[in-house]
């Protein structure tokens, strides 16, 4: 019998679970059935569609065995079963990229972890919360060679090969001395029947029971096996929703998400007409583990009457509503369609289309606290939504948050539209890495001042992308406040007036400054703060500079152009100022400083430290 290492963070999980990670250590059970309904699946799929497999005179089912001499439970399906390979690559380690960072990410908190380990998928190690050890034994359909893979939960497992007459799994749990509750009939239907009623396959739990025949002296008592299938085994999604209450579709949701929180929303839609299909979708109230991984798990199993043909496509619904869980069950596609043809079905894409519609009107009817849930886990992905599906723009819009300059929390396009100028119907938007350094820019203070509204935009990364491309919402312009002039009660005259005043002090500055600059011009837009610095947006820099950031490469450099404030009174007396050395710091200091309040960075830190100490000095 050949001993392997396991993965080195499968050993990490192994020691967490058997430190009863789960809050609740039962739904092993619920995870080892959902292991099973899965493999039957695969294999129904493979007898309708493979000629290898069509003649077979197969039933699905799962078997749940009792045994309270030998104080081990079985759980047994006559599914697809697994190979050598599949065992070392299913149970030997955890077959997805972020293997890494998904241990990180353990807190060792119970319930957030549990939650964490269902998402990631690997539920199957649950079970050593109650386990003193493991044997899988199983058999590939197709394959004559079946094997046993056996573990303690300790840092090695061992795999062999073994005799099974059909294919499938069967997984041997002997368990721990204080875990014997789960060999009682009683605790074990309950636990089906919670967890796994909706399971599509019969589940039937086997067990002896004392029987008595006989009266009085001649009454002999023996243990009897006794069999009972203990679930419903109905589709859930094919029931009519007058016949499912809310707990029932909260289970299959638990199931299905491997996890113990109860879904954001849930919505169930039957299709009749020239298109008959279910849906059957939920979303979250935590954003899944891997939503921002390029690997992401997609949440959507899709089914052909009933029959299941994938769970790992990306097409069935947008990318961004890759945290969306559930089922897509058609009657009109055929069973053997291949994952190419599902891309370019018609068919398909109107159950896509239908389903985003279903899915977003959702959204918008949400409100109070799961409005604010929605947008804490799902803002981001919104906003990817607005770019890439331009059919649903509008609606994304509308679900859309952003923060306000003239308020805490998130508002919509909508709150700002209903108090903003009707005969301007202009939105105000700012860009940056950080919510503080956007509230505090000097390039607000006109619009403080004026008392009007400005977005405040933080997830820079996205923002600079998406926003831009909007044009407008709802007839209103969305206008980038760093690229337009502030409002401002001075005339053109007074204006022009003004930078001829400063117009010396202006050249000096843009010589000492140099190609650091593209231009230095008094501004109209400062009220408090000597000076701000502004990307100049006719430059054809600035153009390159969006279409490199869609591309996701680094962006070129924008030329800056420094606004001073004549008002202010640095720049007053700067303008009088005869000291060159102490001319040359202060220029610099002006617009070092206008580059941080913008979360920009000074070209040389040691320097801008240097002159800040010069002048420092002099003024004591």
């Amino acid at each position: 019998m050949a001993k392997h290492q396991f993965q080195t963070e499968i050993g990490q999980l192994l020691k967490l679970m058997t430190h009863s990670l789960y809050s609740n250590k039962e739904i092993f059970i619920r995870e080892l059935i959902s292991n099973s309904s899965d493999a039957l699946d695969k294999f129904n799929y493979l007898r309708l569609t493979e000629d290898q497999f069509r003649g077979e005179d197969w039933s699905g089912k799962i078997s749940i065995g009792l045994d309270e001499e030998d104080g081990s439970l079985t759980i047994g399906d006559n599914g697809i079963g697994m190979s050598e390979e599949d065992l070392m690559s299913h149970l030997g380690t955890i077959a997805k990229s972020g293997t890494k960072s998904f241990v990180e990410n353990l807190t060792g908190d119970a319930k957030k972890d549990s939650h964490l380990i269902g998402q990631f998928g690997v539920g199957f190690y649950s079970v050593f919360m109650v386990a003193d050890r493991v044997d899988v034994i199983t058999k590939k359909a197709g394959e004559d060679q079946a094997y046993m893979f056996s573990t303690e939960g300790t840092g090695e497992y061992e795999v062999k090969p073994v005799t099974k007459d059909e294919h499938g799994t069967v997984i041997y749990i002997k368990l721990k001395e204080d875990e014997k509750e789960f060999i009682s009939k009683w605790r074990t239907q309950e636990i089906v029947k919670k967890y796994s009623n909706h399971i599509a396959y019969p589940i039937v739990l086997n067990y002896k029971e004392d029987e008595t025949t006989g009266e009085g002296d001649d009454a002999v008592t023996q243990k009897v096996k006794k069999s009972e299938q203990v679930n419903a085994a109905t589709a859930l999604w094919t029931l009519p929703k007058s016949e499912l209450s809310k707990e029932e579709y909260i289970e299959f949701y638990k199931s299905i998400a491997h996890g113990d929180d109860e879904p954001l929303k849930y919505l169930h839609n039957k299709v009749e007409g020239s298109q008959e299909f279910t849906t059957l979708f939920y979303i979250p109230k935590t954003a899944p583990m891997d939503m921002y991984r390029a690997d992401y798990q997609p949440g959507i199993k899709l089914y052909v009457k009933r029959v299941f043909i994938t769970d790992d496509d990306k097409e069935l619904l947008p990318s961004y509503l890759r945290f969306v869980k559930g089922v897509i069950d058609s009657e009109d596609l055929p069973l053997n369609i291949s994952r190419e043809i599902l891309q370019e079905n018609k068919i398909l894409a109107n159950i896509k289309q239908n389903s985003v519609k279903k899915i977003l009107t959702a959204v918008k009817k949400l409100d109070g606290e799961d409005a604010e849930i929605f947008t804490k886990q799902y803002n981001k992905v919104v906003k990817e939504g607005i770019y890439t599906d331009h059919t649903n723009k509008e609606t994304l819009l509308e679900i859309v948050r952003y923060k306000s300059s003239n308020e805490d929390g998130l508002i919509s396009l909508d709150d700002y539209v209903s108090r903003g100028d009707s005969e301007k119907k202009e939105i105000y938007y700012i860009i940056g890495e950080n919510e503080n350094s956007l509230r505090n820019s000097p390039l607000l203070e006109a619009y403080k001042k004026a008392n009007i509204e400005v977005l405040i935009m933080d997830d820079k990364e996205i923002d600079e992308i998406v926003t831009p491309m909007i044009g407008s919402y709802k007839e209103w312009s969305l206008k980038d406040i760093t690229a337009i002039d502030a409002p401002d009660s001075k005339s053109e005259e007074e204006k022009e007036e003004i930078s001829k005043e400063f117009k010396s002090l202006t050249d000096k500055i843009k010589e000492v400054l140099g190609e650091e600059v593209k231009e230095v011009k008094t501004s109209t837009r400062l009220t408090s703060s000597p000076s701000c610095v502004l990307k100049d947006s006719s430059d054809p820099m600035a153009g390159m500079a969006q279409m490199f950031a869609q591309m996701g490469q680094e962006m070129p450099e924008v030329p800056l152009i420094l606004e001073i404030n004549p008002e202010h009174d640095m720049i007053k007396k700067l303008d009088a100022l005869s000291d060159k050395s102490l001319f040359e710091d202060i220029s610099w200091i002006l617009l070092d400083s206008a580059k941080l309040s913008e979360g920009l960075e000074p070209k040389d830190k040691v320097s801008f430290a240097n002159r800040v100490a010069n002048i420092a000095s002099k003024a004591l």
